[in-house]
Parts: structure tokens; sequence; C-alpha cells
């Protein structure tokens, strides 16, 4: 099948190059001239493990390219994705404009009819308001149809190649056969496709998400009861998760959740939920517990260094939102040095991807080490914020000594209290009691 994707961000690339290696013809698009230079080079402008070599792969046989053409990607496709960015507007809900605009373009300049399907995260309604578009501005007969996207940073591909469900939203019967057949390759050992109205398409993206940092927003706030309470949360956790209806997937508490969809799409709920006169109280919670969770290590190092943290200097292992990947959007690692430095400390930060990323912000009071044991020396405490592996067996003698203090803040629960104590340093985790 004849395919374009327009919007070569997370989303589309990664969709791109796996619809291109089920032996599809895939243009990605562009406004970005550098982005497309760089792919055209063979560069890739995120880092999500496999996708380099997966876009290699399928360039090498011509299946997969990549313009800044609109008008050429369309003359050659008959199914356009739409993956451009929904961010955040000033009132929490999704801003459209990205969308709407590519829709309109895609009226202008198609020469036939095509099916416009919408891969980007859109509350509720917009494929009625890109009918809408299409409809001003070209009198094609095209069709609009919802396919959204589940997939998890740094397992992206296997999420897309091997998915738990692919949800097709469609409104008429030619969409979605049209859609179930490009999806057939993904559905050789059991049918995943998941096919429903467009709307309950868009409100199932949402649902999953906020029903996911539900989970999360859950367990942190029993982790800090579980720090008053003497309790170990790892021990809650496992109790729980061994009921089968509740399950252990995404107990684990930490220092609060970010990244590109969960921050984001759960406002962005919540503000439909609100415009329609019917709020969603949890999701909104959910929210609220988040924002605060996300100083929790500031918070531990307060109370045990003291509020005034003029003069300290602080190691931070993790700067990403999580492990593999560069993606600092929402990272509880941004909020956490932003409080550090107004209180008057400076942070010296190690993350195995995301440095040159983090670089780039210009953070003041923030400097880097290359070496992760590195990043300790002369400091007054550690503290942990994103869940490398490359930091769930450290040396713990090299830690002692690196540091000129003796505290550990661990934001992801990565390391044994009883080893870090046995080492000579102090620790405190989420929820591991005190």
């Amino acid at each position: 099948m004849d395919l374009a994707v327009i919007g070569s961000g997370y989303v589309g690339l990664v969709a791109g190059a796996c619809l291109a290696d089920a032996g599809n013809h895939v243009v990605c698009v562009d406004v970005s001239v550098e982005k497309i230079d760089l792919l055209n080079q063979g560069g890739v402008p995120i880092y999500e493990p496999g996708l380099e070599g997966l876009i290699a792969r399928n360039r090498s046989k011509s299946r997969l390219s990549f313009t800044t053409n609109l008008k050429q990607a369309l003359d050659s496709s008959e199914v356009v994705f739409i993956a451009v960015g929904t961010p955040e507007d000033e009132d929490g809900s999704a801003d459209l404009s990205h969308v709407l605009a590519v829709a309109e373009q895609i009226a202008e300049q198609a020469s036939e009819a095509k099916l416009v399907v919408t891969k980007s995260t859109v509350p509720v309604g917009t494929a009625d308001k890109i009918r809408a578009k299409l409809a001003e501005h070209s009198d094609l007969e095209h069709r609009v149809a919802s396919n959204p996207e589940f997939l998890k940073e740094g397992a992206a591909i296997a999420d897309f190649q091997k998915p738990d469900r692919i949800i097709i939203g469609c409104d008429d019967a030619t969409s979605q056969a049209q859609l179930e057949r490009l999806y057939a390759p993904f559905n050789r050992r059991e049918r995943r496709v998941v096919s429903m109205s467009v709307r309950s398409a868009e409100l199932t993206k949402y649902a999953a998400n906020a029903m996911l940092a539900t989970r999360i927003s859950f367990m942190n706030e029993l982790a800090n009861l579980c720090d008053d309470l003497g309790a170990d949360i790892t021990d809650v956790r496992y109790g729980m998760g061994s009921d089968r209806r509740i399950g252990p997937h995404f107990l684990f508490p930490g220092c609060g959740y970010g990244g590109s969809c969960f921050p984001k799409d759960v406002k962005a709920l919540a503000s439909t939920a609100r415009e329609r006169g019917q709020p969603l109280e949890v999701v909104e919670a959910v929210e609220r517990v988040n924002a605060e969770q996300r100083t929790i290590l500031v918070r531990k190092a307060v109370d045990a260094l003291g509020a005034d943290l003029s003069g300290k200097h602080f190691a931070l292992w993790g700067l990403a939102f999580k492990a593999n990947t560069d993606d600092l959007r929402e990272a509880p690692s941004l909020y956490t040095v932003a409080e550090l430095t107004r209180r008057g400390a400076t942070v010296t930060a190690h993350d195995p991807v995301a440095i040159p990323a983090t670089k780039a912000l210009g953070l003041p009071g923030l400097s880097f080490a290359e070496d992760m044991y590195d990043a300790l020396e002369g400091c007054d405490a550690l503290l942990i914020c994103t869940d490398w592996n490359d930091y769930r067996s450290p040396s713990l003698a090299r830690v002692q000594t690196a540091l000129k203090g003796d505290w550990v803040f661990d934001g992801r629960n990565l390391l044994n209290p009883d080893e870090v104590r046995s080492a000579g340093l102090r620790y405190s985790g989420i929820g591991r009691g005190r």
C-alpha cells in the first residue's frame, strides 16, 4: 500500500518505519528542512532503540523516503496519516492548530480523494473538524478515520510490530476494510484489531493513558503514606499485584511521571470533560498528585539537610523522563533541578543519552559529567531520577568514596536499602519506610 505520514517526529518516524518494514511504500513529510536533510543523510533526530537501523534498512529497499514536498507525497499515496504534534494549550486542552493546518493543506494539494487518518493524539470531535476543513477547501470526497498510537518510548518498535491492540476508528465500511488490510501483517498470530467509531477511538487513547497515569499517582500517594507509617511500598506492591484483578503493571512508585503523553493527555482529557460539564474528579486529582510528586526528592533532601541548600552540591543520575530515551518533556529531573537551584544549590548530572538535549536547555546551576561516578565527586548527596539499567547495580563503595556527604535519595527505588546502608551511606527511597 502507498502511504504518506505527515509529521516526522516520534510517532511519525516510528509508524512510517514500521509500516515500511511490513512491505508498504511510505513517504514521511515534515516542514523542517533540517530534519528531512538529517534523515536523508542517514541520521535520526530522536533516540529510540532500533529505529536508526530500521530506517536504514527500509531506505535501502526504497520503501521509505523523506521529503518536505507535501504535494509529491500526496500524489503517490492512497492513505495519509496525520502525525503532527498536539501540544498543550494554555488551558490544558490540546492545541489542534497543526492538525487542522495539515488538513487544509491536504485539501488544497490533493488531486484525488484520500483516506485521512489521525495518528496524533486528539480529543473527541477532532475528526469532525478535519472533515469540515477538508470540505471547506476541496470538492473531493475525502474520508477520515482515527488510528491512535500506543507506543512506549524505549520500546516503540516492539509495541508497533507486536501490539497489544490496534484501534481503528471508522464511520464507513470502506475505510475500515482499507485499514484492516493495512494492518493484516500485524495480526498473523492472533487478531489484534479492535474496530469502533471514530469518536470512540479518539477517546480510547486518552482513557488508556489516564488509567495508567492514575495507577502511578495512586502508588505515589500510597508510597508517601508508607514513609509515614514505616511500611515498605515494594512489599505492598507485590501484595497488590498478585491479585489478578489488579495485576503488576504500572504499580511502581517514583518521583512522578513525565514524557510527551501522560502529562499532556491527562490535562487534555480533563479539559474536554470540563467543557462538557462532566468534570472527571479522579483524573483532575491524578494531575495534582503528579505535580506535587515531581519535587519529592527535593523535599526529602530538605528534610535531611535543612531548608537552606545554599552552597550544597548534588549529583543527579538520570535526566530523561524514563530509560531508553532522550526525551526531556515534563521530565521529573528538570523539576528537581529547578527547585534545587532555586534554593541555592548546584547540580552535576549524568545520563547515558540525554546530556546533549539537556545542555541545549541552558539551565543555570547545572553541570554535566560523562561518567556516572565522576558526577559524585564532592557532592553532598546523590539523587536518582531515571530508571536506567546503568544505575541499578552501582559500586556502592565508589559512591561512598566519591560523595562528600552520605545521602542517597532514590527516586526510582532501584537500590537495595540494606546494601546502601551497609556501604556506609544513608538511604531514602519512595515509600521504603524511614
